[in-house]
C-alpha cells in the first residue's frame, strides 16, 4: 500500500481495508440540505473517498451561515449553498463525481433525486422534507439517516427499510407550525451540527460496507455532555412503514402557496395549522427584528421582508415573489 495513497490511512482500519475503499469508490450517496450538517457531511464523504455524491439545497450562501456551516467563506455569499459547495468538494478530492441540484425538494422531485442512490443523508432543517424524504425511502427501499441539531443539542437515527423502525414510528406526524425552535429563534452552537453530522457520515459509511449500524434514537447536548440513547420499536400501526400510506409524498399533506398578484408577496398556509400563539412567537421574533399584534394578525418585519402571521399558521410574506425564499423565511422564521 503506497504511503502517498489518498484513503492510506482509512485502508489501514480493520473495518474497512482495501476491500471496504473499494466499495466506498463505488457509492452513491445524496445529502438533502447544505447547512451546517449537510456541508460536514460532504466534507466528510468527499475526504472518505464516496464515488458520486449529490448535494440538493435551494438556499443561497449569508453572512451568518459562515459561524457554522464549514464549506463557506465571504467570497460565497449571495450565491447557491449547493454549487458553491460542489465547487469546494472539486478541490478537495477531484478523483469522485459530485453534482448539485439547486432545488426545493418537494412531493414531485424527491423520488428522481434519490433514486439509484445507495444512501440518504440528511442534512435539512425542514420537518416537511425529513417526512419527504422518509415516505420516498421506505417506498424504494433506500437507507436513510436522520440527523438534527438546535441550541446545543442532536439528534440522529439510522432508518433500513424492511429493518428498522421508520421516522414515522418515531413522530408520527409533523408538528404544529411555530411549535419547534429554530437556528433563527434560539440559536445553535457550531460544535453540535459537526458532532451530529459526523455521527451521520460515520452511518452512512458503515451502511454502504454492509457493518451493523446503530439502531436506536441518539441524542446528544455537547454543553452538558449528555449523551442518550433511546430505544425505538416499530410502530404496528405506522403509516407509512407499516401501512405504505405516503401520505407526504403523494401530496395528501402539503403545504399551500400561493403567490398574491400585485402584491410581491408570498401566502403560505402549513400542513400542520394549528394554533399559533402569539405570545410565544412574538417572544422569539422581538430578538430579530420589530413585532406588533392584535387579535387577527402578528406582523415581523426585518430588513426587505415583512410578515402577517395569523393564527392558524397562516403567512404572507411581502417583499418576495420568490416561493423558494418564501419557504425558507417561514421555516427559519415561524418552523415546520
Amino acid at each position: 500500500m503506497p504511503a502517498n495513497d489518498r484513503y492510506s490511512r482509512q485502508i489501514l482500519l480493520k473495518n474497512i481495508q482495501r476491500d471496504g475503499q473499494e466499495k466506498l469508490t463505488k457509492s452513491r450517496v445524496v445529502i438533502i440540505g447544505c447547512g451546517a450538517l449537510g456541508t460536514t457531511i460532504a466534507n466528510n464523504l468527499a475526504r472518505s473517498g464516496i464515488g458520486h455524491i449529490r448535494i440538493v439545497d435551494r438556499d443561497i450562501v449569508e453572512l451568518n451561515n459562515l459561524q457554522r456551516q464549514n464549506l463557506f467563506d465571504e467570497d460565497d455569499i449571495g450565491f447557491p449553498k449547493a454549487s458553491n459547495a460542489a465547487k469546494k468538494l472539486r478541490k478537495i478530492n477531484s478523483g469522485i463525481k459530485i453534482d448539485c441540484i439547486v432545488d426545493d425538494v418537494n412531493h414531485e422531485n424527491i423520488e428522481n433525486i434519490i433514486k439509484d442512490m445507495d444512501v440518504v443523508l440528511d442534512g435539512t432543517d425542514n420537518m416537511l422534507i425529513r417526512f419527504l424524504i422518509n415516505d420516498a425511502c421506505v417506498k424504494q427501499g433506500i437507507p436513510w439517516v436522520y440527523g438534527g441539531a438546535i441550541e446545543t443539542q442532536g439528534m440522529t437515527m439510522s432508518i433500513i427499510p424492511g429493518q428498522t423502525p421508520c421516522f414515522r414510528c418515531v413522530i408520527q406526524d409533523l408538528p404544529e407550525a411555530g411549535s419547534l425552535p429554530t437556528c433563527d429563534t434560539v440559536g445553535v452552537l457550531n460544535t453540535i451540527p459537526a458532532i451530529i453530522a459526523s455521527m451521520e457520515s460515520t452511518e452512512a459509511l458503515k451502511i454502504l460496507l454492509g457493518k451493523d449500524i446503530n439502531r436506536d434514537f441518539l441524542i446528544y447536548d455537547v454543553w452538558q455532555h449528555d449523551f442518550n440513547v433511546v430505544e425505538i420499536e416499530k410502530r404496528k400501526s405506522c403509516e407509512c412503514c407499516v401501512k405504505h400510506n405516503f401520505e407526504f409524498l403523494n401530496a395528501k399533506k402539503k403545504e399551500t402557496i400561493i403567490s398574491l398578484c400585485g402584491s410581491n408577496a408570498i401566502q403560505i398556509t402549513p400542513i400542520s395549522g394549528g394554533k399559533i400563539s402569539f405570545e410565544e412567537l412574538g417572544e422569539k421574533l422581538r430578538k430579530l427584528g420589530d413585532v406588533s399584534s392584535d387579535e387577527i394578525v402578528l406582523k415581523f418585519r426585518i430588513p426587505g421582508y415583512e410578515f402577517n402571521i395569523f393564527r392558524n399558521a397562516r403567512a404572507i410574506i411581502y417583499g418576495t415573489n420568490d416561493q423558494k425564499i418564501a419557504k425558507s423565511l417561514y421555516a427559519r422564521y415561524i418552523g415546520v
